[in-house]
């Protein structure tokens, strides 16, 4: 893998860790529901699918 492509995992890595981090989160912490799950819980697990999806992409696309 190229460094440009590592840099890439490094900034999606850093996107995430800001995403994850307590005064974000907060800013979701609700008890209204969306889909009937908390909205807390919706935007976790949206954010890891969406690093999960962005990573694979970055991998499978610029693996050498």
């Amino acid at each position: 893998m190229k460094k440009r492509h590592e840099q890439k995992l490094v900034i999606l890595s850093m996107l995430m860790l800001l995403a994850l981090n307590i005064p974000l989160l907060l800013l979701f912490d609700s008890s209204a529901p969306l889909f009937g799950f908390p909205i807390i819980y919706v935007y976790i697990f949206s954010a890891w699918l969406f690093s999960i999806a962005i990573s694979y992409l970055i991998i499978k696309r610029y693996y050498d």
